[in-house]
């Protein structure tokens, strides 16, 4: 569970792999480039920050990680967590909050939380991703038109109205770089997938406005001068006031770090016909935040878009993916200055058809016409995203969630008091198959027994009219049951006791048997009354009627 896919993979490799994961490994570093750049800027870091993000961690998470082609670096989603870190903790705040990010990734796939991440419902993800991209985009909107203004308010509807104030500022050099990004970058992929359109867009648009002298701002006029060659590694000063302040946003990193991790190795596996180790990628993840935020970067996972390109360009083992790291580490140390003459308003075009592609606009309006608990989950998690904080959105989305979720198996459990005329099916072991003796009342528990839907067996219990001397219980269609419900059943034993009434269970499935051996209800209602199925209860009830017990 915990080897690596590099160290499989390696066995039997050829030559013949070799040159292909050199060649998708190339250019899917190539493609990282602009998009590692874009994102840390986007994010309120320097772009310097990205590149050594995409370094490091990506070659960490290949190396390291449970999947064949998997390709990690700074991605779209984090975006929105990072640039609210900065703007209240400084980069030292995000630096210590991708931190701790890392070390509780570890300690999920350690504690094989992988299946489980997998498990969060569609509608949240949907709903926090489409929000996501709305977000960016509407950080976008400065440098796209070019806007001379201070710094961009944080939340959403401050920026808008900042925008609106200073609309008459723009710049119609800058908004016509990045339709021309945007242009180059759609098109471009129709005459060849060989080249990046995104990396064709850079470097047309970066000559075009050196040659031309055009007065629109460039990473160099914003930044300055970008390193050539990776810092030496600092660990972050943790102490109790730091990870106090921390603990929150790291929660947040760690969640949706391990939630697009595993989407983006799921997408993977279809893609390959492979099958990843979810548990391995979350290690694999959270060693590469960790040493991430001891470079000095920023938040890292696993990228959906470069692990296609990937796997589209004969990527089929982690040395490719190592590759990409080297490529990108080959581009700092020789022609990194370069990419201080980048338009800024280029970089912008590019976030835009990263939002555009990462909306889901279309699944966004299926789920929102689909149910109304579906329907919920999905406008709350996007609205508190886009609103207020991708933190919150992801803590209400989850608690909102898990109610519905409740809600549905409350709706799906029911008690049944079983009598011949009302109990007309075709099931062998139906109550109307049977002569039950006077004096015994039977009842059916369907669907999980858990503390939702334990009121509604003590609440059916009320409904007896006259109190029969033996009560029996089927349970033969509850899967599960939680420790509500094995309070439930003991109240009721203890309401039996005291009427004088014989209770008998029939049915139980293996771990709801467990449960009962466990909280010692098989030794207080007794082994004897505590049987396989319903006819032996019957008999047991009969037996209890002779003996007058």
């Amino acid at each position: 569970m915990f080897t690596p896919k590099l160290f499989q993979t390696l066995r039997g490799y050829t030559w013949a792999q070799l040159l292909k994961d050199l060649l998708a490994g190339v250019i899917v570093g190539i493609v990282a480039l602009p998009l590692a750049i874009a994102f840390a800027i986007a994010s309120g870091v320097s772009p310097e920050k990205g590149i050594y993000t995409a370094i490091i961690a990506g070659f960490i998470i290949s190396a390291f990680g449970g999947s064949r082609v998997q390709i990690g670096g700074p991605t779209g989603a984090f975006i929105v967590i990072v640039y609210g870190i900065v703007q209240t903790n400084g980069v030292n705040g995000l630096i210590i909050a991708t931190f701790i990010a890392g070390i509780l990734l570890m300690l999920m796939g350690f504690a094989r939380l992988g299946n489980v991440i997998k498990y969060i419902p569609h509608p949240l993800i949907v709903g926090f991703t489409t929000g996501i991209a709305v977000i960016i985009f509407s950080s976008q909107i400065k440098d796209f038109l070019g806007l001379q203004m201070g710094a961009v308010p944080a939340d959403f509807i401050g920026k808008w109205e900042s925008y609106f104030q200073h609309i008459q500022t723009i710049n119609w050099y800058a908004v016509g770089i990045a339709m021309v990004t945007i242009l180059v970058s759609i098109l471009f992929p129709r005459i060849t997938r060989a080249v990046p359109g995104s990396l064709v867009a850079i470097i047309l648009t970066t000559f075009t406005v050196q040659l031309l002298h055009l007065p629109v701002e460039t990473i160099g006029s914003r930044f300055g001068h970008i390193p050539s060659s990776l810092p030496l590694p600092v660990l972050p000063p943790l102490n109790m006031h730091t990870i106090r302040d921390a603990i929150q946003p790291a929660i947040a990193i760690a969640l949706l770090g391990g939630i697009e991790s595993l989407l983006s190795a799921v997408v993977a596996d279809g893609m390959i016909g492979g099958h990843h180790k979810s548990n391995m990628e979350l290690v694999a993840q959270g060693g590469a935040n960790i040493a991430s935020a001891l470079f000095g970067g920023i938040p890292a996972t696993g990228a959906i878009a470069r692990t296609a390109t990937n796997v589209k360009n004969g990527g089929r083992t982690p040395v490719a993916g190592i590759i990409h790291a080297i490529t990108l580490l080959v581009i700092l140390l020789l022609v990194g200055q370069w990419a201080t003459f980048i338009p800024m308003s280029c970089l912008s075009g590019i976030l835009v058809i990263v939002a555009y592609n990462m909306s889901e606009y279309e699944t966004f309006f299926d789920i929102a016409r689909g149910s109304r608990s579906d329907a919920a989950v999905l406008l709350t998690t996007f609205l508190l995203t886009v609103l207020f904080d991708l933190t919150i959105a992801i803590e209400v989305g989850m608690v909102l969630a898990t109610f519905l979720f409740m809600r549905r198996m409350i709706q799906i459990s029911d008690v049944n008091i079983l009598l011949k005329e009302n109990d007309k099916t075709d099931d062998p072991l139906a109550v109307n198959k049977f002569n039950i003796p006077k004096g015994v009342e039977v009842f059916e528990l369907n669907g999980p027994l858990f503390f939702g839907a334990a009121y509604k067996f003590k609440d059916s219990m009320q409904l007896i009219e006259k109190k029969p001397s033996v009560l029996i219980v089927r349970m033969r269609n509850v899967p599960v049951i939680d420790a509500t419900g094995l309070h439930t059943i003991k109240d009721v034993l203890r309401t039996c006791d005291r009427a004088h009434i014989r209770l008998i269970v029939s049915g139980l499935q293996p771990d709801v048997k467990e449960s009962f051996k466990k909280s010692r209800l098989l030794f207080r209602i007794g082994k004897r009354y505590v049987v396989e199925d319903f006819p032996a209860a019957l008999q047991v009830a009969k037996t209890v009627l002779e003996e007058g017990l």
